[in-house]
């Protein structure tokens, strides 16, 4: 049996961080048997969530744990598609993850109301000092990126320009690949789900707002791998 090692829920979400989210919908996809436990970054391989354990190997990084799964249990997320749409679907995982996840970190974190009722709630137990310091280390990765750099309202520019560019993708297919999803739709969905939570306000939420076919997608990727979930659960950190 597979463990998944995540945050688990809130933020109005089912699961807080995007990249969780990617592995969980990628391991439904695949059809493989797991279960699911709050994880700590110091117990994984690589610092970071969400991590795996497989037949007593722990794999970390999303990307990785997907290469591992394909690999081990002979599962082909993207089946059927042609080499020049696997192309495709590689550039929009690294728009998505390496550009657009960025900015909705920023929202997230940065935007000084969102972590109040968020992100800092992950160190109510934490010595004190721990809460900004960890806010601190975020403010310099999103800076050493770039996007950092730029005022609120520009990195919402930024931020819809890759929604734009994801919406104009999408067209009207139920997925981004076609009429089934593949694992790319596992991190688009997810960070898109992150962006339009009602839990947080931002400008970056506002701006995909306007995006009625990302929101249509939002719901339909929702439905079909957290089926039952409402998206009106606001609930913080549990």
């Amino acid at each position: 049996m597979i463990i998944l090692y995540g945050f688990g829920p809130g933020f109005g979400l089912p699961e807080i961080s995007p990249y969780v989210t990617k592995t969980e919908v990628q391991l439904k996809m695949a059809g493989l048997a797991y279960i699911k436990a709050r994880g700590r970054s110091d117990a994984s391989p690589k610092g970071q969530l969400p991590f795996i354990e497989d037949g007593g190997e722990l794999i970390a990084d999303s990307t990785f744990i997907r290469l591992h799964i394909e690999s081990r249990h002979g599962v082909d997320l993207d089946a059927g598609l042609s080499s020049e749409q696997r192309a495709q679907a590689w550039m929009i995982e690294r728009m998505v993850e390496n550009h657009l996840g960025w900015c909705m970190v920023h929202a997230r974190w940065l935007l000084k109301p969102n972590f109040d009722k968020g992100p800092s709630h992950f160190f109510d137990h934490a010595p004190d000092g721990v809460r900004e310091a960890a806010r601190r280390q975020v403010n310099a990765n999103v800076r050493a990126v770039g996007v950092g750099r730029h005022s609120d309202e520009e990195i919402a520019d930024l931020g819809e320009k890759s929604l734009d560019a994801l919406s104009g993708l999408l067209g009207d297919r139920p997925y981004l690949m076609g009429d089934r999803p593949t694992g790319v739709d596992a991190i688009a969905f997810a960070q898109v789900a992150a962006i339009l939570t009602p839990f947080f306000d931002s400008p970056l939420r506002r701006r995909a707002e306007r995006f009625d076919r990302l929101i249509a997608y939002r719901d339909r990727m929702m439905q079909r791998f957290y089926p039952g979930f409402g998206l009106e659960d606001d609930r913080a950190v549990a």
